[in-house]
């Protein structure tokens, strides 16, 4: 049997079952958008582009639709054009809860009731639809709440997977809450389709809802730890709520954002990881004591440069390493683990406890622990400078900002990792651009004359920038400048989001540039602190967490 697909909490899904349907959430994220590229806009919004994947790969067969917004009516257009599905419906749903809302949902009901028995050649069956409605169920006890537009299956499993408590799925079309009151123990279709068009439009809200204010039960109910809020791109609907949950949590809380792709959950799973580590702080746990000397080894694997420290037992730096990570993460960490070894005159069997962070930490699995580069570099900044807030990373692959308390712990982080723009791969990319060495380019832009602005921050566009800058014979110090100044507006921007506050500091590779930290110091009107174990900041949080576990 053909199992019926909806995508919203508006749909009648109780009065279906009652028809013979078998309803189903239709939430997956694609690989890809290959086919629904080649027949909808690209600029769809994610969601919409994985509904028209499913279709066009032939997994649906029936789809009731509920007009949520235009993309879904963009959706429901191409879809009734392929021809491709048995049954396709709309379910016109207005966006309020009085009498009027509640008179066209009631028609609304009947006209669906009517066109799904003609289809499935059923009767509507009174006994059924009591059965079918379930009282919802919510956590018990401490939990997170992912809450904002609806989050992929795929998405939401890594989330759980990540999470130190239970997660509820409170976004989107998961907070369904009909059921809550029983049918009336009547027959009469007409009068049950009443009762149930005022179930419908009066569970909690959604944010296409003129009066959306009991949507707050989803952030005030018991227990509640922290939130992560989802949304999905090019969708604005719940941005709104968040920028107001921002101002008024009492949780720590995450934004995610996701294109509804499987790509794009690999992507966010660092973030996860670290809001995991900021809620359920437990990497000190202690390992089984082992014969070592008193050593311990934090590596970081980043997508340039892999970097290793190694501790005594007083805490203190016995040597630091840092060496390009090469093709692989895991070689290219045993390389550098078995040079810092050699350099201090140790061996392996020396090591009490070791601990991987970075872009490839997940590749080493010789590690005792894995944690992630936002926690490592809070710790490792606490441990230069104990007066330091706020921490900027700028890496090869991601820029970071975080905000730390006066312990070290980590407040709040903010990362740009969708492209290449504002990291370092961007600033050695420009470089390759003006035939320059990323050493040579970080001691130009100091002494500039004319101020020039780079207008596009995206990688490919910014090389046609500089190439026509060239071309035009501009001063290579002013063109750098003009690089500098792109990369420290963009970081500054990050700066405020997290909120950042002074003692700033500035670590990994690209603090060695001096024209950008000079510059990103006058977009924040404050001193950057620069140590000179920078670039090891993130290998030396690791092994100070090393420490904590063997000491």
């Amino acid at each position: 049997m053909n199992k019926t697909y909806y995508v919203c909490k508006y749909t009648p899904t109780e009065l279906l079952t009652a028809l013979g349907a078998d309803c189903v959430i239709l939430n997956e994220m694609p690989e890809g958008f290959e086919q629904a590229d080649s027949i909808a806009h690209p600029n769809l919004c994610g969601f919409g582009k994985a509904l028209l994947e499913a279709v066009m790969s032939g997994e649906v067969r029936e789809l009731v639709l509920v007009n949520c917004c235009d993309t879904i009516r963009s959706v429901y257009d191409v879809l009734a054009d392929s021809r491709k599905l048995d049954f396709l419906y709309m379910v016109d749903v207005l966006h309020g809860g009085d009498a009027c809302s509640r008179e066209r949902m009631t028609a609304q009901l009947k006209a669906l009731a009517k066109a799904y028995r003609a289809y499935k050649g059923k009767d509507f069956d009174a006994d059924v639809f009591r059965n079918a409605f379930v009282v919802p169920k919510t956590q018990q006890g401490e939990h997170i709440a992912v809450l904002g537009a609806r989050m992929g299956t795929e998405l939401f499993e890594i989330v759980k997977s990540t999470m130190p408590l239970p997660v509820e799925n409170d976004s989107c079309v998961n907070n369904r809450s009909v059921g809550e009151t029983k049918p009336p123990a009547t027959d009469d279709f007409e009068e049950l389709m009443d009762w149930y068009a005022g179930e419908l439009l009066s569970q909690v809200p959604c944010m296409r809802m003129m009066d959306n204010t009991g949507r707050k039960k989803l952030y005030n109910r018991p227990g509640l730890a922290g939130i992560i809020y989802h949304t999905v791109k090019f969708c604005d609907f719940y941005s709104f709520e968040y920028a107001d949950l921002k101002q008024h949590a009492c949780v720590p809380l995450l934004k995610i954002e996701s294109d509804y792709t499987l790509q794009s959950s690999g992507q966010l799973l660092t973030r996860l990881e670290a809001f995991a580590e900021s809620i359920a702080p437990g990497q000190g746990e202690r390992k089984e004591n082992t014969m070592g000397k008193g050593y311990y080894v934090g590596i970081d694997s980043g997508s340039t440069s892999t970097d290793v420290v190694i501790l005594n037992r007083e805490k203190e730096i016995v040597i630091g390493i840092i060496l390009p990570t090469g093709a692989g993460a895991a070689v290219g960490a045993e390389r550098a683990l078995e040079e810092a070894l050699q350099k201090a005159g140790l061996l392996r069997e020396d090591i009490d406890a070791m601990v991987t962070t970075g872009y490839g930490r997940s590749a080493i699995t010789d590690g005792d622990k894995s944690i992630t580069e936002i926690t490592c570099h809070a710790r490792g900044a606490h441990y230069l400078d104990p007066m330091v807030r706020t921490v900027v990373d700028i890496g090869g692959q991601d820029s970071k900002v975080i905000r730390l308390d006066e312990n070290g712990a980590v407040v709040n982080f903010v990362m740009n990792d969708k492209c290449a723009a504002g990291t370092g791969r961007f600033l050695e990319m420009m470089a390759r651009t003006m035939e320059m060495s990323l050493d040579e380019m970080s001691a130009k832009g100091l002494h500039y004359k004319e101020d020039i602005t780079i207008s596009s921050m995206c990688t490919v566009f910014a090389e046609s920038e500089v190439v026509s800058l060239i071309a035009q014979n501009k001063d290579t110090d002013d063109i750098v400048h003009g690089l500098n100044k792109a990369v420290a507006s963009k970081t500054a921007a990050l700066v405020k989001r997290v909120g950042g506050e002074e003692k700033y500091m500035m670590t990994g590779g690209v603090s060695r540039n001096q024209g950008l930290v000079q510059t990103l110091e006058e977009k924040l009107d404050a001193k950057l602190v620069v140590s000179d174990k920078a670039q090891l900041c993130g290998a030396l949080g690791a092994a100070l967490f090393a420490a904590d576990m063997a000491g």
